[in-house]
Protein backbone atom coordinates (compact mmCIF):
# COMPACT_ATOMS: atom_id res chain seq x y z
CA UNK A 1 0.00 0.00 0.00
CA UNK A 2 1.71 3.57 -1.43
CA UNK A 3 1.83 5.93 1.84
CA UNK A 4 -0.81 8.57 1.50
CA UNK A 5 -0.22 11.94 0.25
CA UNK A 6 -0.76 15.15 2.30
CA UNK A 7 -0.70 18.53 0.50
CA UNK A 8 0.58 21.62 2.54
CA UNK A 9 -1.27 24.41 0.32
CA UNK A 10 0.10 27.12 2.64
CA UNK A 11 3.38 26.02 4.35
CA UNK A 12 3.43 28.51 7.41
CA UNK A 13 4.92 25.64 9.30
CA UNK A 14 8.26 27.16 9.78
CA UNK A 15 9.47 25.03 12.40
CA UNK A 16 8.63 21.92 10.19
CA UNK A 17 7.25 20.23 13.23
CA UNK A 18 4.49 19.02 11.70
CA UNK A 19 5.64 17.70 8.19
CA UNK A 20 7.89 15.76 10.42
CA UNK A 21 5.20 13.78 12.27
CA UNK A 22 3.31 13.58 9.48
CA UNK A 23 6.01 11.81 7.82
CA UNK A 24 6.85 9.79 10.74
CA UNK A 25 3.21 8.31 10.72
CA UNK A 26 4.04 7.25 6.92
CA UNK A 27 2.94 10.00 4.88
CA UNK A 28 4.51 11.49 1.81
CA UNK A 29 4.58 15.34 2.50
CA UNK A 30 4.25 17.73 -0.27
CA UNK A 31 4.62 21.77 0.33
CA UNK A 32 3.46 24.41 -2.22
CA UNK A 33 5.85 26.91 -2.87
CA UNK A 34 7.18 28.85 -0.33
CA UNK A 35 5.30 32.17 -1.99
CA UNK A 36 2.37 31.12 -0.66
CA UNK A 37 2.80 31.00 2.68
CA UNK A 38 0.70 33.47 3.79
CA UNK A 39 -2.12 32.51 1.41
CA UNK A 40 -1.31 34.70 -1.88
CA UNK A 41 0.35 33.57 -4.97
CA UNK A 42 -1.74 30.61 -5.63
CA UNK A 43 -2.85 29.49 -9.15
CA UNK A 44 -4.85 26.86 -10.42
CA UNK A 45 -2.78 24.83 -12.06
CA UNK A 46 -0.22 24.72 -9.60
CA UNK A 47 -3.03 24.15 -6.85
CA UNK A 48 -4.29 21.44 -8.86
CA UNK A 49 -0.62 19.72 -9.29
CA UNK A 50 -0.03 19.90 -5.86
CA UNK A 51 -3.13 18.68 -4.52
CA UNK A 52 -3.53 15.94 -7.12
CA UNK A 53 -4.14 12.45 -5.60
CA UNK A 54 -3.63 13.88 -2.20
CA UNK A 55 -5.24 12.07 0.26
CA UNK A 56 -5.42 15.33 2.82
CA UNK A 57 -4.76 18.64 2.14
CA UNK A 58 -3.98 20.84 4.94
CA UNK A 59 -3.40 24.74 5.47
CA UNK A 60 -4.69 28.01 5.68
CA UNK A 61 -7.16 30.01 3.05
CA UNK A 62 -5.98 30.78 -0.35
CA UNK A 63 -6.75 34.46 -1.52
CA UNK A 64 -8.59 34.48 -4.67
CA UNK A 65 -8.31 30.58 -4.97
CA UNK A 66 -11.71 29.84 -3.62
CA UNK A 67 -12.40 26.05 -3.13
CA UNK A 68 -14.89 25.08 -5.74
CA UNK A 69 -16.84 21.70 -6.49
CA UNK A 70 -14.45 22.32 -10.19
CA UNK A 71 -11.26 22.14 -8.22
CA UNK A 72 -13.01 19.38 -5.57
CA UNK A 73 -14.23 17.44 -8.03
CA UNK A 74 -10.58 16.76 -9.54
CA UNK A 75 -9.10 15.43 -6.36
CA UNK A 76 -10.41 12.19 -6.56
CA UNK A 77 -8.32 10.18 -2.95
CA UNK A 78 -9.20 13.13 -0.96
CA UNK A 79 -10.73 12.67 2.75
CA UNK A 80 -10.21 15.70 4.85
CA UNK A 81 -9.29 19.47 4.24
CA UNK A 82 -7.79 20.81 7.05
CA UNK A 83 -7.88 24.51 7.80
CA UNK A 84 -5.62 26.23 10.13
CA UNK A 85 -8.32 29.33 10.07
CA UNK A 86 -11.90 29.44 11.66
CA UNK A 87 -13.49 30.48 8.74
CA UNK A 88 -14.26 28.43 5.67
CA UNK A 89 -16.58 30.47 3.86
CA UNK A 90 -14.24 30.04 0.45
CA UNK A 91 -15.18 26.70 0.47
CA UNK A 92 -17.95 24.83 -1.23
CA UNK A 93 -19.16 22.59 1.73
CA UNK A 94 -22.28 21.25 -0.22
CA UNK A 95 -19.71 19.92 -2.80
CA UNK A 96 -17.41 19.08 -0.63
CA UNK A 97 -20.29 16.87 1.42
CA UNK A 98 -21.25 15.46 -2.18
CA UNK A 99 -17.57 14.46 -2.93
CA UNK A 100 -17.16 12.89 0.75
CA UNK A 101 -14.92 15.27 1.73
CA UNK A 102 -14.58 16.12 5.44
CA UNK A 103 -13.78 19.56 6.03
CA UNK A 104 -12.32 21.21 9.29
CA UNK A 105 -11.13 24.38 10.78
CA UNK A 106 -9.56 25.71 13.78
CA UNK A 107 -11.44 27.67 16.49
CA UNK A 108 -8.37 28.18 18.51
CA UNK A 109 -8.99 30.94 21.48
CA UNK A 110 -5.55 32.55 20.45
CA UNK A 111 -7.32 33.61 17.03
CA UNK A 112 -10.75 34.31 18.02
CA UNK A 113 -9.75 35.67 21.14
CA UNK A 114 -7.63 37.83 19.28
CA UNK A 115 -10.32 38.74 16.51
CA UNK A 116 -12.30 40.28 19.77
CA UNK A 117 -9.58 41.77 21.74
CA UNK A 118 -8.62 43.70 18.00
CA UNK A 119 -12.82 44.81 17.87
CA UNK A 120 -12.27 46.40 20.82
CA UNK A 121 -9.09 48.18 20.10
CA UNK A 122 -10.50 49.39 17.05
CA UNK A 123 -13.68 50.46 18.99
CA UNK A 124 -11.66 52.31 21.57
CA UNK A 125 -9.49 54.15 18.77
CA UNK A 126 -13.06 55.41 17.25
CA UNK A 127 -14.31 56.61 20.21
CA UNK A 128 -11.53 58.23 21.85
CA UNK A 129 -10.21 59.45 17.94
CA UNK A 130 -6.36 58.40 18.83
CA UNK A 131 -5.25 58.91 15.03
CA UNK A 132 -6.59 62.33 15.21
CA UNK A 133 -5.30 63.26 18.48
CA UNK A 134 -2.15 61.82 17.68
CA UNK A 135 -1.29 63.34 14.42
CA UNK A 136 -2.76 66.54 16.19
CA UNK A 137 -0.55 66.46 18.94
CA UNK A 138 2.72 65.73 16.48
CA UNK A 139 1.61 68.97 14.21
CA UNK A 140 2.41 70.72 17.53
CA UNK A 141 -1.73 71.28 18.65
CA UNK A 142 -2.34 70.78 22.52
CA UNK A 143 -5.55 71.00 23.77
CA UNK A 144 -6.66 73.70 21.97
CA UNK A 145 -9.13 72.46 19.42
CA UNK A 146 -8.04 68.83 20.25
CA UNK A 147 -10.79 66.36 18.58
CA UNK A 148 -13.02 65.54 21.44
CA UNK A 149 -13.18 62.15 22.48
CA UNK A 150 -16.56 60.05 24.16
CA UNK A 151 -16.89 58.76 27.49
CA UNK A 152 -18.24 55.31 26.86
CA UNK A 153 -19.49 53.70 30.01
CA UNK A 154 -22.36 54.94 32.67
CA UNK A 155 -21.52 57.26 35.13
CA UNK A 156 -23.02 58.51 38.90
CA UNK A 157 -23.67 61.91 37.51
CA UNK A 158 -27.00 60.67 35.22
CA UNK A 159 -24.94 59.92 32.27
CA UNK A 160 -26.39 56.90 30.81
CA UNK A 161 -23.54 56.09 28.97
CA UNK A 162 -23.63 54.19 25.32
CA UNK A 163 -25.21 51.21 24.00
CA UNK A 164 -22.98 48.77 21.98
CA UNK A 165 -24.84 46.21 19.52
CA UNK A 166 -23.50 42.65 18.96
CA UNK A 167 -24.64 40.69 15.57
CA UNK A 168 -24.10 37.62 16.45
CA UNK A 169 -23.07 35.95 20.07
CA UNK A 170 -20.50 33.21 18.65
CA UNK A 171 -16.99 33.02 20.52
CA UNK A 172 -16.22 36.68 19.48
CA UNK A 173 -19.21 38.28 19.59
CA UNK A 174 -19.54 36.22 23.43
CA UNK A 175 -15.73 37.50 24.28
CA UNK A 176 -16.36 40.81 23.03
CA UNK A 177 -19.70 41.24 25.60
CA UNK A 178 -17.32 39.85 28.30
CA UNK A 179 -14.39 42.71 27.42
CA UNK A 180 -17.03 45.14 27.57
CA UNK A 181 -18.77 44.10 31.01
CA UNK A 182 -16.28 46.36 33.40
CA UNK A 183 -16.99 49.31 30.82
CA UNK A 184 -20.89 49.62 32.13
CA UNK A 185 -22.29 49.77 28.59
CA UNK A 186 -25.45 48.99 27.88
CA UNK A 187 -25.17 45.75 25.64
CA UNK A 188 -27.24 44.66 22.71
CA UNK A 189 -26.96 41.61 21.08
CA UNK A 190 -28.72 39.54 17.69
CA UNK A 191 -28.06 36.46 17.24
CA UNK A 192 -31.08 34.04 16.12
CA UNK A 193 -29.25 31.07 16.49
CA UNK A 194 -28.28 30.95 19.84
CA UNK A 195 -30.35 30.03 22.82
CA UNK A 196 -31.89 32.78 25.41
CA UNK A 197 -29.12 31.41 28.07
CA UNK A 198 -26.40 33.11 26.43
CA UNK A 199 -27.71 36.22 26.30
CA UNK A 200 -28.68 35.94 30.04
CA UNK A 201 -25.35 34.68 30.80
CA UNK A 202 -23.00 37.09 28.73
CA UNK A 203 -25.40 39.91 30.17
CA UNK A 204 -26.59 41.13 26.65
CA UNK A 205 -30.42 42.28 25.97
CA UNK A 206 -31.68 40.41 22.98
CA UNK A 207 -33.18 42.16 20.08
CA UNK A 208 -34.03 41.83 16.79
CA UNK A 209 -31.38 43.53 14.08
CA UNK A 210 -33.80 46.59 13.35
CA UNK A 211 -34.06 47.86 17.29
CA UNK A 212 -30.26 47.01 17.55
CA UNK A 213 -29.27 49.59 14.19
CA UNK A 214 -31.99 52.00 15.65
CA UNK A 215 -30.32 52.29 18.90
CA UNK A 216 -26.71 51.29 19.36
CA UNK A 217 -23.93 53.64 19.18
CA UNK A 218 -21.73 51.13 17.81
CA UNK A 219 -22.73 48.46 15.94
CA UNK A 220 -19.99 45.46 15.69
CA UNK A 221 -20.49 42.11 13.40
CA UNK A 222 -19.58 38.91 14.41
CA UNK A 223 -21.42 36.12 12.08
CA UNK A 224 -20.87 33.78 9.68
CA UNK A 225 -20.68 34.29 5.82
CA UNK A 226 -23.39 32.64 3.75
CA UNK A 227 -26.19 32.58 1.45
CA UNK A 228 -28.50 34.45 3.90
CA UNK A 229 -25.71 36.57 5.16
CA UNK A 230 -23.84 38.15 2.07
CA UNK A 231 -24.34 41.67 2.04
CA UNK A 232 -26.76 41.81 5.13
CA UNK A 233 -25.41 45.54 5.96
CA UNK A 234 -26.38 47.29 2.99
CA UNK A 235 -27.63 50.96 2.18
CA UNK A 236 -31.07 50.35 4.26
CA UNK A 237 -29.51 49.37 7.44
CA UNK A 238 -26.88 51.92 7.15
CA UNK A 239 -30.04 54.21 6.76
CA UNK A 240 -31.07 52.73 10.31
CA UNK A 241 -28.29 53.76 12.38
CA UNK A 242 -27.77 56.81 14.81
CA UNK A 243 -25.57 59.77 13.01
CA UNK A 244 -23.05 59.27 15.58
CA UNK A 245 -22.73 55.75 15.49
CA UNK A 246 -19.40 53.42 15.05
CA UNK A 247 -19.60 50.81 12.90
CA UNK A 248 -17.27 47.66 12.97
CA UNK A 249 -16.45 44.46 10.84
CA UNK A 250 -13.64 42.66 11.92
CA UNK A 251 -15.73 39.20 10.60
CA UNK A 252 -15.78 39.01 6.76
CA UNK A 253 -15.88 41.04 4.39
CA UNK A 254 -18.84 39.40 2.28
CA UNK A 255 -20.97 40.95 5.13
CA UNK A 256 -21.34 44.28 4.13
CA UNK A 257 -22.12 46.19 1.21
CA UNK A 258 -18.88 48.27 0.89
CA UNK A 259 -20.27 50.86 -1.80
CA UNK A 260 -22.84 51.63 0.33
CA UNK A 261 -20.60 51.72 3.50
CA UNK A 262 -18.78 54.38 1.63
CA UNK A 263 -21.63 56.24 1.01
CA UNK A 264 -22.79 55.97 4.43
CA UNK A 265 -19.12 57.42 5.93
CA UNK A 266 -18.84 60.15 3.11
CA UNK A 267 -22.36 61.35 3.34
CA UNK A 268 -22.36 61.56 7.01
CA UNK A 269 -24.79 59.26 7.57
CA UNK A 270 -23.09 57.41 10.19
CA UNK A 271 -19.87 58.86 11.70
CA UNK A 272 -17.20 56.15 11.29
CA UNK A 273 -16.43 52.93 11.15
CA UNK A 274 -13.38 50.25 12.07
CA UNK A 275 -12.31 47.65 9.43
CA UNK A 276 -10.29 44.56 9.25
CA UNK A 277 -12.03 42.81 6.91
CA UNK A 278 -13.00 43.68 2.68
CA UNK A 279 -15.29 42.88 0.30
CA UNK A 280 -11.92 42.64 -2.07
CA UNK A 281 -8.63 41.65 -0.27
CA UNK A 282 -5.96 42.86 -0.22
CA UNK A 283 -7.52 46.27 -0.04
CA UNK A 284 -6.75 47.72 -3.55
CA UNK A 285 -4.72 51.02 -3.15
CA UNK A 286 -7.53 52.62 -5.03
CA UNK A 287 -10.18 51.89 -3.11
CA UNK A 288 -12.80 55.01 -1.95
CA UNK A 289 -12.58 53.55 1.53
CA UNK A 290 -9.26 54.64 1.87
CA UNK A 291 -10.09 58.21 0.95
CA UNK A 292 -12.60 58.62 3.87
CA UNK A 293 -9.63 59.76 6.41
CA UNK A 294 -9.93 59.97 9.66
CA UNK A 295 -13.46 59.13 9.51
CA UNK A 296 -12.27 55.04 9.24
CA UNK A 297 -9.42 53.01 11.24
CA UNK A 298 -8.23 50.01 9.15
CA UNK A 299 -6.40 46.83 9.79
CA UNK A 300 -5.56 43.95 6.93
CA UNK A 301 -7.34 41.01 7.95
CA UNK A 302 -4.94 40.35 11.06
CA UNK A 303 -7.15 40.47 13.39
CA UNK A 304 -6.15 36.73 14.93
CA UNK A 305 -2.97 36.96 14.10
CA UNK A 306 -0.67 36.97 17.30
CA UNK A 307 3.34 36.14 17.58
CA UNK A 308 2.87 31.91 18.42
CA UNK A 309 -0.99 32.19 18.28
CA UNK A 310 -2.32 30.81 15.52
CA UNK A 311 -0.12 28.90 13.74
CA UNK A 312 1.15 26.78 16.73
CA UNK A 313 -2.18 26.12 17.98
CA UNK A 314 -3.76 25.76 14.87
CA UNK A 315 -1.05 23.82 13.20
CA UNK A 316 -1.12 21.24 15.96
CA UNK A 317 -4.71 20.78 16.15
CA UNK A 318 -4.96 20.28 12.01
CA UNK A 319 -1.99 17.44 12.10
CA UNK A 320 -3.38 15.35 14.72
CA UNK A 321 -7.17 16.04 13.14
CA UNK A 322 -5.22 15.15 9.51
CA UNK A 323 -3.81 12.07 10.94
CA UNK A 324 -7.06 10.61 13.11
CA UNK A 325 -8.72 11.08 9.59
CA UNK A 326 -6.06 9.31 7.61
CA UNK A 327 -6.67 6.51 9.84
CA UNK A 328 -10.14 5.75 9.15
CA UNK A 329 -11.88 7.88 12.07
CA UNK A 330 -13.76 10.69 12.55
CA UNK A 331 -11.93 13.61 13.85
CA UNK A 332 -12.54 16.59 15.57
CA UNK A 333 -14.16 20.37 14.41
CA UNK A 334 -16.20 18.69 11.09
CA UNK A 335 -18.04 21.78 10.14
CA UNK A 336 -19.74 19.72 7.36
CA UNK A 337 -21.33 17.06 9.48
CA UNK A 338 -24.27 16.23 6.99
CA UNK A 339 -20.92 14.58 4.86
CA UNK A 340 -20.36 11.88 7.86
CA UNK A 341 -22.50 9.24 6.60
CA UNK A 342 -20.95 8.97 3.05
CA UNK A 343 -17.69 9.82 4.43
CA UNK A 344 -17.83 6.63 6.87
CA UNK A 345 -18.97 4.44 4.03
CA UNK A 346 -16.24 5.60 1.35
CA UNK A 347 -13.19 6.03 4.66
CA UNK A 348 -14.51 4.69 7.87
CA UNK A 349 -12.04 2.21 9.82
CA UNK A 350 -9.98 2.33 6.60
CA UNK A 351 -6.66 3.30 7.95
CA UNK A 352 -3.90 4.76 5.57
CA UNK A 353 -1.21 4.94 8.10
Amino acid sequence: MANPKVAVVVPADRSGVSYREMEAAGCNVELADASWSAGFNATNEAYLSLCTNADAVIGSRLEGLPITRERLSQLKNLRIYCRYNIGYDDIDLEAASDLGIIVTNSPVESNWGSVAENTFALMLSMLKRIPERDRHLREGGWREDEPSARYIGRRLDGYEGLTVGLVGLGRVGSRMADLLQPWRVKLLAHDPYVDQSKFVHHNAIPVDMETLLQNADVISLHCDLNDGSRSMINEKQFSLMKPTAIFLNTARGGLVDYDALFDALDKNVIAGAGLDVFKTEPLPKQSSILSLGDKVVLTPHSAGRTPGGINQNAIVMQTEILLTALRGVVPKYVVNTEVLPKWRERFGNKSLI
